[in-house]
C-alpha cells in the first residue's frame, strides 16, 4: 500500500506505514469533491518550519514591534555620523523640519490663523480656569507659555493648545474633594500646578517609553459616551453663572445640580438670565452659521471675543454690576510668574495629585492626539503619536513651573485653525504672542466682564461634544459598544466624571477579557464545486463533510481560554458521534489553526490532550496550516513525546480531506 504524504512531503516507509488506521473507513465525498480531491491527491504540500531564531532575536524582535512598530530610526541606517546628529536634532525638535525653509507667504497664512485663534482663546482660558476652580488669570498663562513650547516640539501643524473644557472640569472636580477653592486658593492652586506637573510626567513618559497603546484602552465608545456627559455636566455647571446663583453646590451630578438650581430660586437675578440668554443664543447662531457654511467659520472664531468686549461695555456703561450681574473683577497685568516653588510634593496630598494628574493627563493627552491625526490626515501629512505625547508632556511640565495648568491640543480651537488655513505651528506663536500682549497690557479691560458670558462661552463651546450621529452609528454596528458608550454617558452624569470615565473603561476591558477567554471558535463546511471551507453559519451554501468534523478558532489559544476551546471540542465530537448514521460517522476531527497567531504551553497541552482523546475514541485528529509561532511550539513538543507526527499536519483543509478520504478508501476491502 502507498503511504501517505506527510506534512513534511516525504511518503512514509514500510516501517512509518499507517495501515491499521487505514482499516477505518471514511464516510465517501459528495461526488463533485471527488475529481478535486483525486487531483489534490497528488500534492500534498508541506506545513514549513519558522526558521530558527536565538531567544535574544525573537525578544529584539517581539520589543521592536510592540514598542517601535514605526521603526522611527530606518531613516538613519547607512548615513554619516554628521547626516544622523541632524536627522536625531530634527526628530526631536521638529521646527527645525519647517523653520529653514519658513517664507513670507507661509507667515501670512500663519499670522492670520494665529490672531483668529487668539480671539478665542483668550475668553476660553479665562472661562475654562473658572470651571477648574482656579483664577481667571492661570487661563490666559496656560495660553501663552504652552504653545510656544509645542512650536517647538509638536509635530502638528493644525494643533492649537491651550486649556480645555473637558480636563478643566476633571481637575476642578477632582482637587475640590479635598480642598475648598474659595476657602484655602492658595493651597488650591499649588495642588492644581503639582497636579499638571504629573500630568506632564505621565504624558512624556508613555511618548518617551513608547507606550502609546495604554490610550488606546479609551475606545471611541469610551470618549463619545464620556464626552457627551462631561458636555452636559460642564453645561450644567454654568447655570450658576446664567441665574446668577450665589450658593450653589460642589457635586457635579444631574441629580443634585439640579436640586441646587430650584432650591435656590430666591438667588435668580432676571438681570443675569437675560443677558446670559441673549449671548448664548448669539454664541450658539454663529456656531450654526459656521457649521452651515465653513467659508464663514471666521463668525463663529470671532464671536467669544466679540461677547466678552460687547458684554464688558454694557457692565461698565449701565453699571450693571451694582444690579445683580456678577463680574471678574480686577486681573493684574505681567507675564506668567515662575510657580516651580509652589510644587507641592507634601505625603498628605501626594496620592490626590498624582491621581488628578493620571486622570487629565490621559484624558487630554487622548483628545490632543486624536485631533492632531484628524487634522493631519486631512491634509494628507503624518502625526507621530509618540513625539506629540513628549511634546504635550514637557509642555505640561514646563507649564506647571510657569503658572500653567493643563493644556492640550483642543479641538474648537484646531478646527478655526485648520480653517483659518495654518501652515505650520508658527500660528501657535502668533497666538502665544497676542496671549502676551494682552496679559501686558489689556488686563484692566476685563475688570467688568461679566461671569454670565463666560458661561454661555462655556456651554456654546462644550455643546459640539455632544456627538448624537456617532451615537447612533455605535448603535448600528455594534450593541456591545453602545453599552459602554451609555453607560460612560450615565456614569458622567449621575456618578461624577472620573467614576463614569472608569466604569466606561472597566466594561471595555472585560469585553476584551471575555474576547480573550471566550474565543470565536465554528464548524466549517465545504462550499460546493470548490475547495474553499467557511463557516456554516455565515455561508448556507456550505456543506458537511460527512465523515470529518471541521473546526477553527480565530484566537490566540492560550492559559485563558484552553478550558473553554476544550470544553466546546468536546461537545461537538459528541453530537457528531451520537448521530447514529454509518454513512457519515465521524472519524477524523480537522482543527484549522489558520487564525491562531499565538499559543502558549497550556494551549500546547490542550493540543496534546484532545490528541489523546480523540485517539481513543477511534478518531484522527489533523492539524491545519499552523502558523509560524504555533508550528515552532508544535515542534518543541514533538522533541520531547512526537505527539503530532508529520501525518497530522496539513498546509490546507482540502489537502486534509483529499488525503485522508483517498487514504480511507484505497483501505476499504
Amino acid at each position: 500500500m502507498v503511504g501517505m504524504s506527510g506534512a513534511y512531503g516525504g511518503h512514509s516507509n514500510g516501517g512509518e506505514s499507517r495501515a491499521p488506521k487505514a482499516a477505518v473507513v471514511v464516510g465517501a465525498p459528495p461526488p463533485e469533491m471527488e475529481m478535486e480531491m483525486a487531483g489534490a491527491m497528488g500534492v500534498v504540500h508541506k506545513v514549513a518550519a519558522q526558521p530558527a531564531q536565538s531567544t535574544a532575536s525573537k525578544m529584539k524582535g517581539k520589543v521592536k514591534e510592540t514598542f517601535f512598530p514605526d521603526d522611527p530610526f530606518r531613516s538613519f541606517k547607512g548615513q554619516p555620523l554628521r547626516a544622523q546628529w541632524v536627522m536625531a536634532a530634527r526628530y526631536l525638535f521638529p521646527v527645525l523640519e519647517w523653520l529653514p525653509g519658513y517664507s513670507l507667504s507661509l507667515f501670512k497664512s500663519d499670522l492670520v490663523a494665529g490672531l483668529t485663534i487668539a480671539s478665542l482663546a483668550i475668553p476660553q482660558g479665562i472661562s475654562y480656569a473658572k470651571l477648574a476652580n482656579l483664577p481667571p488669570i492661570i487661563g490666559l498663562y496656560s495660553s501663552f507659555v504652552p504653545p510656544l513650547v509645542y512650536a517647538v516640539l509638536g509635530s502638528s501643524r493644525d494643533l492649537a493648545v491651550g486649556p480645555v473644557s473637558i480636563a478643566s472640569l476633571i481637575m476642578g472636580s477632582m482637587l475640590r474633594q479635598a480642598v475648598s477653592p474659595s476657602a484655602e486658593p492658595m493651597l488650591f492652586l499649588q495642588l492644581a500646578f503639582t497636579s499638571t506637573f504629573f500630568a506632564g510626567l505621565v504624558q512624556a513618559s508613555l511618548g518617551i517609553l513608547r507606550l502609546g497603546f495604554i490610550i488606546d484602552f479609551l475606545s471611541k465608545a469610551t470618549l463619545v459616551g464620556f464626552m457627551a456627559g462631561a458636555a452636559i455636566i460642564v453645561s450644567l455647571q454654568q447655570l450658576k453663572a446664567l441665574l446668577g446663583i450665589v450658593h450653589f453646590t460642589t457635586q457635579m451630578g444631574i441629580v443634585p445640580v439640579m436640586a441646587s438650581v430650584f432650591q435656590h430660586t430666591n438667588e435668580w437675578s432676571w438681570q443675569t438670565i437675560l443677558m446670559g440668554a441673549c449671548f448664548l443664543v448669539l454664541l450658539l447662531t454663529a456656531r450654526h452659521v459656521s457649521i452651515r457654511w465653513p467659508r464663514f467659520f471666521w463668525i463663529s472664531a470671532c464671536a467669544p471675543l466679540a461677547s466678552v468686549i460687547v458684554s464688558t461695555l454694557l457692565v461698565f456703561l449701565f453699571k450693571a454690576q451694582n444690579h445683580g450681574i456678577s463680574i471678574i473683577g480686577s486681573l493684574k497685568c505681567g507675564l506668567n510668574r515662575p510657580s516651580w516653588d509652589k510644587l507641592l510634593f507634601d505625603p498628605t496630598y501626594l496620592g490626590l495629585t498624582m491621581k488628578t494628574g493620571l486622570v487629565t493627563g490621559i484624558i487630554s493627552l487622548t483628545e490632543g492626539v486624536a485631533v492632531g491625526r484628524t487634522f493631519a490626515s486631512l491634509k494628507d501629512y503624518q502625526v507621530d503619536g509618540n513625539k506629540e505625547m513628549m511634546a504635550i508632556g514637557l509642555m505640561n511640565i514646563v507649564g506647571s513651573c510657569t503658572s500653567c495648568y493643563v493644556t492640550t491640543g483642543a479641538f474648537s480651537r484646531s478646527a478655526v485653525n485648520h480653517n483659518a488655513g495654518c501652515k505650520t505651528a508658527m500660528s501657535n506663536v502668533v497666538m502665544a504672542l497676542t496671549v502676551m500682549v494682552t496679559l501686558l497690557f489689556l488686563m484692566p479691560l476685563f475688570v467688568y466682564t461679566p461671569n454670565v458670558v463666560l458661561g454661555a462661552i462655556i456651554i456654546a463651546a462644550v455643546i459640539g461634544l455632544i456627538d448624537l450621529p456617532a451615537a447612533y452609528n455605535i448603535w448600528k454596528m455594534d450593541k456591545m459598544d453602545f453599552l459602554v458608550c451609555l453607560c460612560a454617558f450615565a456614569g458622567v452624569i449621575f456618578i461624577s466624571v472620573q467614576e463614569g470615565l472608569a466604569i466606561a473603561v472597566g466594561i471595555s476591558i472585560f469585553r476584551v477579557l471575555m474576547q480573550i477567554t471566550r474565543p470565536r471558535m465554528m464548524i466549517q463546511g465545504n462550499i460546493k464545486g470548490t475547495d474553499i471551507y467557511r463557516n456554516l453559519h455565515q455561508y448556507k451554501e456550505a456543506q458537511r463533510v460527512p465523515g470529518f468534523l471541521i473546526l477553527t478558532v480565530e484566537a490566540p489559544i492560550n492559559f485563558a481560554n484552553t478550558n473553554y476551546l476544550n470544553e466546546r471540542t468536546k461537545r461537538w465530537i459528541e453530537d457528531e458521534s451520537s448521530s447514529g448514521n454509518k454513512q457519515t460517522e465521524l472519524r477524523v476531527v480537522i482543527l484549522d489553526l489558520s487564525a491562531v497567531p499565538a499559543i502558549d504551553t497550556s494551549g500546547i497541552a490542550f493540543l496534546i490532550d484532545l490528541k489523546k482523546s480523540t485517539e481513543k475514541h477511534g478518531l484522527e485528529l489533523v492539524l491545519v496550516n499552523p502558523t509560524g509561532e504555533v508550528m515552532e511550539k508544535i515542534q518543541r513538543a514533538n522533541d520531547a513525546h512526537d505527539h503530532f507526527r508529520p501525518d497530522c499536519l496539513y498546509l490546507t483543509t482540502g489537502e486534509a480531506i483529499a488525503s485522508l478520504s483517498g487514504f480511507a478508501k484505497m483501505a476499504t476491502p
